[in-house]
């Protein structure tokens, strides 16, 4: 199974305006070389700010990203976004950063001895509180916790089967968290904390549906498993000849199954990540993450749950690995990935780019912030302006 990064056997016009003017009105694999990340407090240049017109408009507000400067060349794949002046990002390298003045200046909070970790996912509950997931095979996947902003580090999970790779993490609310692993004899294993993620144990498998052959999760973007609410979550997979979505209403005791028509059939393929904005509205992204394959209906939509998806009308033109809802209006979501970021405002049936930058993940604060993160350092707050010469 290939996933990204690792080898597996290794608005309308009137809704950005109104809107994105509350969301955005803020300031602005492993074997590699271990790097420090310094705080650096540079001005990050105008050019770094990188948009095209917002759904293809010639006029009016425009989106982008303005990258922050990071001080570090880690693949951020992992992100979690506080609020307008807090986010923490988890990369490779075992590097995770923290901001706490909206990405004017970041500062390295890494694990100590952590250099040959591969951090994909973190869930931050605030400014002091984190967990991130390392992935891999055997004792590679891992779990660690901190309540002091990164100061000290415990180790909450070390995984001992060297048949579970572990991909991503949900959190239902502070105490309550899921963390998927690719499937151990046939079915996908979840692991489950019910204390803030300070221990984990593996749930039964009773009630989990077989997994296809081939199949498993994709660790791109900390999004191949989600939640919504207080018992509900859903994962993403790929890898075999049907890319499903898999849902549970009871905290991932129990499952259901089904198919999607977002491209399959290879290992390469699949569903990426996903999104819900509730219990039933959902947005799912991914394709074939090869740069030299096409990725047509790279996103699809559901709006019963999971229960049944459609194919977006006009999806993504390539393979996007990360998905958010904006936090005000129910119909705009962004996606990302490597070849660019495009913006929905009619509930994820058509996607114009509004960005060509790339990026891996992407997520958005109640408090209206969206912040999207990948390679080489890149972490980057949404931005929206005027073309010059217009008020």
């Amino acid at each position: 199974m290939t996933s990204m990064g690792k080898t597996r056997r290794t608005m309308s016009a009137g809704l950005v305006g109104a809107a994105l003017a509350l969301t955005l009105a803020v300031p602005a694999r492993a074997g590699e070389t271990p790097t420090a990340a310094p705080t650096d407090t540079r001005p990050v240049p105008a050019a770094d700010v990188r948009t095209v017109p917002a759904a293809g408009r010639h006029h009016g507000p425009a989106l982008g990203w303005r990258l922050t400067p990071t001080g570090s060349d880690a693949r951020f794949r992992g992100l979690a976004a506080v609020d307008r002046r807090t986010a923490w990002a988890a990369g490779s390298k075992g590097t995770v950063l923290r901001t706490t003045d909206g990405g004017r200046s970041w500062r390295n909070v890494s694990p100590p001895g952590a250099e040959g970790l591969e951090f994909r996912d973190v869930e931050a509950f605030d400014a002091r509180r984190a967990v991130v997931l390392a992935i891999g095979e055997g004792e590679a996947s891992r779990v660690l916790r901190t309540e002091d902003g990164g100061a000290t580090w415990t180790e909450s999970f070390r995984n001992t089967d060297p048949r579970a790779f572990y991909d991503c993490m949900t959190f239902f609310d502070h105490r309550n968290g899921l963390a998927l692993s690719d499937p151990v004899d046939g079915k996908y294993r979840i692991l489950s904390t019910r204390d803030g993620g300070r221990s984990w144990r593996v749930l039964p498998n009773r009630g989990m549906p077989d997994a296809l052959p081939g199949e498993a999760g994709f660790a791109a973007s900390g999004q191949c498993l989600v939640s919504a609410g207080p018992r509900d979550v859903w994962l993403a997979t790929g890898g075999a000849a049907t890319a499903r979505v898999l849902h549970s209403a009871d905290r991932g005791l129990t499952w259901t199954a089904t198919a999607s028509p977002v491209p399959a059939g290879d290992p390469a393929r699949g569903v990426f990540g996903l999104a819900f904005r509730d219990r039933t509205h959902g947005i799912a992204v991914g394709g074939d993450y090869r740069a030299d394959r096409p990725s047509p209906e790279a996103a699809a939509v559901t709006a019963d749950g999971g229960r049944t998806w459609r194919p977006s009308a006009a999806p993504p033109p390539s393979y996007r690995s990360g998905v958010a809802w904006l936090p005000y209006g129910r119909t705009s979501a962004l996606a990302v990935g490597p070849t660019g970021t495009d913006l929905t405002t009619d509930g994820g049936r058509t996607w114009p780019t509004v960005d060509t930058g790339s990026y891996d993940t992407v997520d958005c604060t109640p408090d209206g912030a969206c912040w999207a993160s990948g390679e080489q350092g890149r972490v980057a707050r949404l931005t929206h302006h005027r073309p010059a010469g217009r008020p």
